[in-house]
């Protein structure tokens, strides 16, 4: 049980750090940050953020390997539902009638990242 642990509380890490990567990557690319990792019932928000007058809701995932797919692949249409859903519930509670982007940033053990703009 111990490694099970082990092993989950690294995954969150390399997690954590990939997320600190995009957003310092964003920055750098002239974003402006909103919110962070906004929870809610319908699912999470790993970062929102601004370009000009656009509010830009953005994924980051990670993948160690492509053996199962690579990290892009792995945002399924689900996933996009869910994000949508969570962006709705984010919106509720703001008074705004701002253009709205989907992004993704994909990270891979390698070190490549990959910017997707409006990827759905």
């Amino acid at each position: 049980m111990a490694t099970k642990t082990t092993d989950k509380a690294q995954h969150l890490l390399r997690g954590e750090a990939a997320e600190e990567q995009a957003y310092q990557f964003l920055i750098n690319n002239g974003l402006q940050p909103v919110c962070r990792n906004y929870r809610c019932k319908q699912g999470e928000l790993d970062l929102i953020m601004t370009e000009g007058s656009t509010l830009v809701i953005i994924e980051v995932r990670f993948r160690k390997t492509d053996i199962y797919g690579s990290a892009l692949e792995s945002i399924t249409p689900r996933k996009q539902a869910r994000i949508i859903m969570a962006t709705q519930h984010y919106l509720s509670g703001q008074k705004t009638e701002t253009a709205i982007r989907f992004d993704v940033i994909a990270l891979s053990g390698n070190g490549s990242l990959q910017w997707v703009k409006n990827a759905f």
